[in-house]
């Protein structure tokens, strides 16, 4: 008998580690708006989009605390007794 988890269902932390992507880009373009003015030398962005930039270290973390829960469940997964049907 199989598993009960499907190859494709997400894993604990996927959705966690897709958000911090996420979020991580958003900062990241952010930065790419925020710096690119003082680069051309023209007049500079307003200080909340210094602020929109730290959404890359954000993301960061989102992500990392979703690699973290993965890999968590697995090692729960892995200690886990399996049942004598599983054995086969």
């Amino acid at each position: 008998m199989r598993d009960k988890t499907q190859a494709n269902s997400p894993a604990a932390g996927d959705w966690l580690i897709r958000a911090g992507a996420i979020v991580f880009f958003v900062g990241a373009a952010a930065t790419l708006v925020t710096v690119a003015p003082l680069l051309l030398g023209t007049k500079p962005f307003p200080s909340y989009m210094f602020g929109l930039s730290m959404l890359m270290g954000l993301g960061f973390l989102m992500a990392g605390a979703g690699l973290l829960q993965s890999i968590a469940e697995g090692r729960r997964r892995a200690r886990a007794p399996r049942s004598p049907q599983t054995r086969a």
